[in-house]
């Protein structure tokens, strides 16, 4: 066997080291690897009417109802009530995105007002506080947009 003979099967094998190397992303779950969190399971607690409704979705975030108001941009606003034959959670937060608007007003039993940060990266979640609104409230208003000039 010549010493030009072992250069062939040198390549072909780091060839196949090479592939299987690059393939490896592709292959089902690496027990080291931590697995992404599955995409949280829509629901239907609230009854969302207004432009756009259908884009905002619902699901639980442990034991909060998450409004996802990421695609919301420029100003716009929603109206909640619970859905027939339940009543409003217990916890209420919605999923914004920095920089898509300046603020976002909640008007339901207290009017509170949520300054939303200029820039930023991923989604973030504002929760509303206690007695924002209560099991009697009829509506909940929802409204996003620039942030209102201060008072003179």
């Amino acid at each position: 066997m010549s010493a030009r003979s072992g250069k062939p099967a040198a390549r072909a094998a780091a060839v196949v080291l090479a592939l299987a190397a690059g393939g490896c992303g592709h292959l089902p779950h690496w027990p080291w690897h931590p697995r992404a969190a599955p995409p949280a399971a829509p629901v239907h607690e609230l009854d969302i009417s207004g432009a756009g409704a259908e884009t905002y979705g619902q699901s639980w975030k442990r034991n909060t109802l998450l409004i996802d108001l990421s695609a919301a941009r420029g100003t716009g606003s929603i109206t909640l009530k619970p859905a027939a034959g339940s009543d409003w959670p217990v916890r209420l937060a919605f999923r914004v995105t920095p920089g898509a608007f300046a603020v976002l007003e909640v008007r339901a039993a207290q009017r509170v007002s949520m300054p939303i940060a200029a820039a930023g990266g991923a989604a973030v979640d504002l929760e509303l506080a206690p007695g924002v609104y209560t099991p009697a409230t009829a509506q909940m208003t929802v409204a996003w947009g620039a942030a209102a000039a201060p008072a003179p």
